[in-house]
């Protein structure tokens, strides 16, 4: 009864959080299922617009143009990994290693130190209500509609011409010249858009706790692989909508289900651990099915 209490009292927030990670989940699914392109870029583009946003509010910037500035920072990340990967050839995996390694750095120099507290800044949230970073409710409130927002634009974005051209890079890569469409460009344009998004996630994030920390991409991309496995489990990916869904609720579900762990007496320390070992199972699971059929890549 003691762990069902605790539980039912840790939903109402990690149930706000994990609306703000869904944005964080969506970035890591459009270029893995959209692009074809296995993106790491998130580790590091996470804590580049948490440390952007808090920067620019330190310096006594609007709080909508600091975000709008950590937003267009994760743009640019995310262009730098398909440049680095189109213009020298590296592979999507080290592509995005070299890149938000050296985005730590980056992070480190914006920041000036390590860590920093914003509790005396103003944020998105003071402006939107007063009472918004004290009311779960308001929290709740606020996030759904952001990421119902979300989904609506990328939605609409997908139906269109570009956004066609877009998944064509995906599905068939070499095809897409024949086509006239640009890889180059749309492979840019798609890393571009999905670190934009878990950038606007970071300086959220930030702004919602009053505190950054460039250590705290560290571990993001294991947590939203585990989410997108599990939402992908749970609606499928039979169609676009489906697959934009699939962030969402399995970003819902995942942070319920470290809230459970959390009140069964689960250390915080270990979550990364279960984590790692939930995705290795789920993603290896094809290849003991098909231990007859020779060997198989497990593509996330």
């Amino acid at each position: 009864m003691e762990i069902l209490n605790s539980f039912l009292n840790l939903v109402p927030v990690t149930f706000a959080q994990s609306l703000v990670y869904a944005l964080l989940v969506m970035g890591i699914m459009l270029p893995i299922r959209l692009v074809g392109f296995p993106d790491l870029t998130c580790e590091g583009s996470f804590p580049l617009g948490g440390c952007v946003c808090a920067a620019l509010l330190l310096m006594g910037w609007h709080p909508v143009t600091a975000t709008l500035a950590a937003v267009a920072a994760g743009l640019l990340a995310g262009a730098a990994t398909a440049l680095v990967n189109l213009k020298f050839g590296l592979s999507p995996l080290l592509a995005g290693i070299v890149v938000f390694t050296g985005l730590y750095s980056i992070n480190l120099r914006i920041l000036g130190q390590s860590n920093v507290a914003l509790f005396d800044t103003s944020s998105l949230f003071h402006l939107i209500h007063p009472d918004l970073t004290q009311s779960v409710t308001l929290q709740i409130a606020f996030f759904a509609a952001l990421t119902l927002l979300v989904l609506l634009a990328l939605r609409w974005y997908l139906s269109t011409e570009s956004g066609a051209a877009l998944r064509v890079i995906g599905v068939n890569a070499e095809l897409a010249p024949s086509l006239g469409i640009s890889v180059w460009t749309y492979t840019i344009a798609g890393l571009a858009l999905a670190n934009g998004l878990t950038s606007l996630g970071g300086a959220l994030i930030v702004q919602l706790q009053g505190y950054v920390d460039v250590g705290m991409g560290l571990g993001v991309l294991i947590n939203g692989l585990a989410s997108l496995v599990i939402g992908e489990a749970i609606i499928g990916r039979s169609s676009v909508t489906r697959q934009l869904l699939a962030p969402v609720v399995g970003s819902v579900i995942y942070y319920q289900l470290v809230s459970l762990g959390l009140a069964s007496g689960l250390k915080p320390g270990d979550l990364k651990l279960a984590t790692a070992v939930f995705v290795l199972i789920t993603l290896g699971l094809p290849a003991f099915r098909a231990r007859g059929g020779g060997r198989e890549t497990i593509r996330v």
